[in-house]
């Protein structure tokens, strides 16, 4: 299987530059900042160059999941990258896949993860992209990764350090920034002509400084919990454009899955099309009889994905069969779906229209993939 991976992470990416290249036993919430006005400036547009992805299809795949060699003849294909609660009852994951890492040409997992696997290196359920804890916290613009203090902080894509040390919200130097401790990387390629950079915030100690260049993977600091946090953990961002608090992406649909697992992204609706807020989705494994469940976006300075048009994102969680409940407007509606690896599944709930998925075909055995 590594044979078979290191084909697949040679010959997925080559970046055109000439330079080298939780779960957590309590809640790890208070990652927000207050008080915060959107400035109305336009997001910059920078030249940005190009990436090729090779597209691994089904079959390729379930080799590699399964350890046996793979021979990937795939024609690459050049795309121009560019930002109580139950909770599961098991913290093992599988590696990730290596990034970049598509699929489909929607996705654009670019970024490994920033905590090495082996640690918590997984989004806190409690505390995800777009929520406010009803009230209780600032819209949070990243996800916080609850690894103990000391552990190590890794670039997840190659690039340019811009910003390391206090005040990174305000861009002055601050030891009262509620960022803590931060270190902020512009990377290499962008997203559309647009330039991505990444954020790791609260951190104990920075191992890197200002200008420097950075390749993937590299340890640029340790997890702490400087400014404003509750606990150790790593806040971590995808920022689209400039370099700012109001310019964030969902890290969820950015950074690579566990090998064999996928993603869950949905846009929860009323009956007349209007987005759902901090609205309850309820995940069933119809294998296990585990449940997750995941909140929709609240209101705020947070940004959907240009083609997703999402209000929640799961990631990490097993291929296989679920079913998906929403109660509204008096009554439980459910649907069953079977969730692929290394994609992003897409569901839409329009109020008393119910879910909307893609048909499966017929008969259908929940308890199997599907024919692909």
């Amino acid at each position: 299987m590594a044979d078979a991976y290191a084909q697949l992470a040679m010959r997925t990416v080559t970046i055109y530059t000439a330079a080298r290249l939780l779960i957590s036993g309590f809640l790890l919430a208070a990652c927000g900042v207050v008080g915060a006005e959107a400035p109305q400036d336009e997001i910059s547009i920078v030249e940005t160059p190009t990436v090729e992805l090779i597209y691994a299809d089904s079959d390729e795949l379930a080799l590699m999941e399964r350890g046996d060699s793979v021979n990937i003849a795939a024609t690459p294909i050049s795309v121009e990258l560019p930002t109580p609660i139950p909770v599961p009852t098991s913290d093992w994951r599988p590696p990730p896949y290596p990034a970049p890492w598509a699929i489909r040409p929607e996705d654009h997992f670019y970024f490994d993860r920033p905590i090495p696997s082996g640690e918590v290196n997984w989004p806190n359920p409690r505390y995800r992209y777009g929520s406010t804890l009803f009230g209780e916290e600032n819209i949070h613009t990243g996800v916080d990764l609850g690894a103990e203090r000391g552990t190590s902080v890794l670039a997840a894509g190659p690039g340019e350090v811009v910003w390391t040390g206090y005040g990174l919200y305000r861009g002055i130097y601050d030891e009262t920034d509620p960022y803590g401790l931060a270190v902020a990387i512009s990377h290499d390629y962008g997203y559309h002509g647009i330039q991505l950079h990444t954020v790791y915030a609260h951190m104990q100690s920075i191992l890197v400084w200002e200008g420097q260049r950075v390749e993937t993977g590299e340890i640029i600091g340790t997890v702490g919990d400087t400014g404003h946090a509750s606990g150790p953990h790593l806040h971590f961002e995808i920022r689209l454009g400039d370099n700012r608090y109001w310019s964030t992406l969902n890290p969820e649909l950015w950074i690579t899955p566990p090998i064999g697992w996928g993603v869950l992204a949905g846009r929860v609706e009323d009956t007349f099309g209007n987005l759902l807020k901090e609205y309850l989705v309820q995940i069933f494994s119809i294998e296990s009889g585990e449940r997750w469940d995941v909140w929709t976006y609240a209101e705020g300075t947070i940004h959907a994905d240009d083609f997703y048009r999402e209000n929640f994102v799961i990631s990490d969680l097993p291929a296989g069969p679920y079913e998906i409940r929403i109660d509204f407007a008096g009554r439980s509606f459910s649907t069953q779906l079977y969730l692929y690896p290394g994609q992003t599944n897409f569901i839409v709930f329009r109020g008393r229209s119910g879910f909307n998925v893609e048909p499966t075909p017929t008969p259908v055995d929940l308890t199997k993939p599907p024919d692909l």
